[in-house]
């Protein structure tokens, strides 16, 4: 148990945290400690009863049955190695600058879930991030199913079109997708590369919660250099693709 102890305390601070409340929320519906109900995203009751906390837990909450096992440790996975590798990488020492994304990728999909009636929302997040992280790492060379390799840049569409083929369902890999496109075009593409104006920045409050850990002045004035990555695995090898875009709605337990 020490050697688990010790493997999640080395998680960086922020990952840490989203990785273990992904574990907790989805373990409290599953146990039936509370109504897994409760725990998803329905606009009436959030609009008509205030309920404000289903924008929050539609976000960590997957349901766990036989048949989405694999697919929620295939997520769990995503969001260990890639937001680790974002938090640890791109944004080393600026935490409020990686909060920041987290919290504009998460309103974003929050918005988009509540327009087109999206149930659970931990795909899109965790997808938004892996979207980031490819941008940040365009030539790193990434192996997927079946011994294919081929840049990061085009590791999530290739999850999307991966998932259509054998699913027909891509809704959550899109969302998540164009959220992480939103928001690296509004903080870097558009301000940097095409000189346009800066419609993103951090809040001042979130450097007093999560001060810069190295030196230097807050926020992003270029982006941050990219570091020589080794190839890496985008999901582990070979082994059954399951459908992972689809929706889960009331019952779909």
């Amino acid at each position: 148990m020490s050697e688990i102890g010790d493997w999640f305390r080395s998680i960086p601070f922020i990952t840490r945290y989203w990785f273990a409340a992904s574990i907790a929320v989805p373990l409290i519906g599953k146990l039936g400690l509370v109504d897994f109900r409760n725990l998803m995203l329905f606009p009436e009751l959030v609009f008509s009863r205030f309920q404000l906390w289903r924008p929050v837990t539609a976000s960590l909450y997957f349901p766990i049955t036989p048949n989405t096992g694999f697919l929620y440790l295939v997520n769990l996975y995503f969001l260990y190695h890639y937001s680790s590798r974002l938090e640890t990488g791109a944004f080393d020492g600026r935490p409020a600058d990686y909060v920041f994304m987290l919290l504009f990728n998460w309103i974003c999909i929050v918005i988009t879930g509540l327009l087109m009636d999206m149930r659970l929302l931990m795909i899109p997040m965790i997808m938004s991030v892996l979207y980031v992280w490819a941008q940040f790492n365009k030539e790193t060379i990434v192996s997927f199913w079946f011994g294919t390799r081929f840049k990061a840049h085009y590791l999530p569409w290739v999850i999307l079109v991966f998932n259509f083929i054998i699913g027909g369902s891509f809704v959550n890999e899109l969302t998540g997708n164009l959220v992480g496109h939103l928001y690296f075009f509004l903080m870097f593409k558009y301000p940097m590369d095409l000189g346009g104006r800066c419609f993103l920045s951090t809040p001042e409050f979130l450097y007093r919660f999560f001060p810069n850990t190295r030196g230097g002045v807050t926020g992003f004035g270029v982006p941050p250099p990219r570091r020589p990555v080794p190839q890496e695995p985008a999901a582990g090898g070979g082994g059954r693709r399951h459908n992972w875009g689809q929706g889960f709605r009331l019952g779909g337990e």
